[in-house]
């Protein structure tokens, strides 16, 4: 089963697909961007918003937490497990959560202001919810590393909207099977959708900058993306020593650094509106492309297409 931080992160990827899901409507008028604030879309967006957060921390507090013993508010110092690539995760979901209401206020017709006061902001104020029930409950305890993971993404947003008034770095996720998954399944995975979540072995986190927006008059292709990541390998466990008496496996952790080109589909020109609709869902996702691999091995790789 999942462990509780690998189910929230599977409902966040979920969440972030749920634009592709809406416009399978295909709708012109219902995709179309509204030029003047509509109320009725504003509110029916503040109200989806605000139902689907309330509803989902209720859910996190009566189905899940409820199977663990409560406490007193505690804190946790977890910065050191799994090479920091959890908190890495936290930053992309913030940042993308953030981002799909920001769109969705933008859709609406909403100020710039308030998309990013109520759009912006809407991954760290749910995560943060998330993190406070973590406090409460004597498995886990609220994570300053989290919560400053949280803001950084939100940061990241809100910040390159009032610099360049769009997002010309992107933060995206890529994954490939490893196998660890299979030395250690309850915890890394028991089949290629739990691994997305849980292995971060075979996990890779990137920001990708878009060329073409930071040299609007050249003849960049406006989609070309230069890519720079973050990944580790060699864990079976959060911390070094914790677990490793299986197969005679020796925890030999190391961080991984990555160079690779990448597209920006939001930039691929097209009428489909519901093209559009799925290029922008599912732009969190590293396009595969030949990558130059640096590791704290002392090694260089390349891989002709690094997933």
């Amino acid at each position: 089963m999942f462990s509780k931080k690998g189910w929230l992160k599977g409902l966040l990827v979920f969440i972030l697909l749920i634009p592709a899901s809406l416009s399978a409507q295909d709708n012109a008028s219902f995709l179309k961007k509204s030029d003047t604030l509509n109320k009725k879309r504003r509110n029916a967006v503040y109200i989806a918003e605000a139902s689907a957060a309330a509803v989902t921390l209720i859910g996190l507090n009566q189905l899940w937490y409820a199977d663990f013993p409560r406490t007193s508010f505690q804190t946790v110092n977890d910065n050191k497990e799994w090479l920091q690539l959890d908190k890495v995760g936290h930053v992309l979901s913030s940042y993308h959560i953030g981002k799909i209401g920001m769109q969705a206020l933008d859709w609406a017709g909403e100020s710039k202001k308030n998309q990013l006061l109520y759009g912006a902001t809407l991954g760290f104020v749910f995560l943060t919810g998330v993190e406070i029930l973590d406090g409460y409950s004597e498995e886990w305890g609220f994570s300053m590393g989290d919560f400053m993971a949280n803001a950084a993404g939100t940061g990241l947003l809100i910040g390159q909207e009032l610099l360049w008034d769009e997002q010309r770095i992107n933060l995206k996720y890529s994954f490939h099977t490893t196998k660890y998954a299979s030395i250690r399944p309850e915890l890394l995975g028991e089949n290629f959708l739990q691994q997305t979540v849980k292995d971060y072995n075979g996990q890779t986190y990137w920001l990708s900058a878009n060329l073409w927006s930071f040299h609007k008059k050249s003849k960049i292709p406006k989609w070309l993306n230069v890519a720079v990541g973050y990944g580790g390998e060699g864990m079976l466990s959060g911390n070094r020593g914790t677990f490793t008496d299986v197969d005679n496996f020796v925890d030999k952790r190391y961080r991984q650094f990555y160079l690779s080109l990448d597209l920006d589909l939001s930039k691929i020109k097209t009428r489909s509106k519901f093209l559009k609709t799925l290029f922008s869902a599912i732009n969190f996702i590293k396009i595969p492309a030949p990558t130059v691999e640096f590791n704290t091995n002392k090694k260089v790789k390349f891989h002709i297409l690094y997933f």
